[in-house]
């Protein structure tokens, strides 16, 4: 199987949630973040200390302000689901995109209208990659 990146790139599911809390407010203490954190009764320590580990891990970074960190996210949500996409083809599909789509389709999580949309989306990549190799094309022969 190929490997993506480093191991570990992939969030906890306690790490999501506090990402998700950040992609949504943008930079926030301790407090802010735990108070993000629905349904969940975690103590600002606990909330802290995944912060600080987030911050180790480069998800997010931190600067001082008065007395307080303020956190930041560096990892976007659309690279955070990237690499989460990777792990999941490289754990269960051998790194095939085709067998995740097919997978899909069996487990009928594909609607007609999605694979529409998917068609749609495709055509588009395709015209545009086409015209991108024809400027490029056109630029060598200058």
């Amino acid at each position: 199987m190929p490997a993506r990146g480093k191991s570990g790139s992939s969030l906890t599911p306690l790490e999501l949630e506090i990402m998700n809390v950040l992609w949504e407010t943008g930079p926030a203490n301790v407090q802010s973040v735990q108070g993000g954190l629905a349904g969940r009764d975690l103590a600002y320590t606990t909330v802290q200390t995944m912060l600080n580990v987030l911050d180790r891990k480069g998800r997010v970074k931190r600067a001082l302000k008065d007395r307080a960190y303020i956190y930041s996210p560096v990892l976007t949500r659309q690279t955070a689901v990237r690499q989460a996409l990777g792990d999941i083809l490289d754990r269960f599909f051998g790194g095939s995109a085709d067998s995740l789509v097919l997978s899909l389709l069996e487990a009928k999580q594909l609607t007609p209208e999605k694979l529409a949309r998917i068609q749609k989306t495709l055509e588009a990549a395709r015209k545009e990659k086409k015209a991108r190799k024809e400027t490029k094309d056109g630029n060598d022969e200058s």
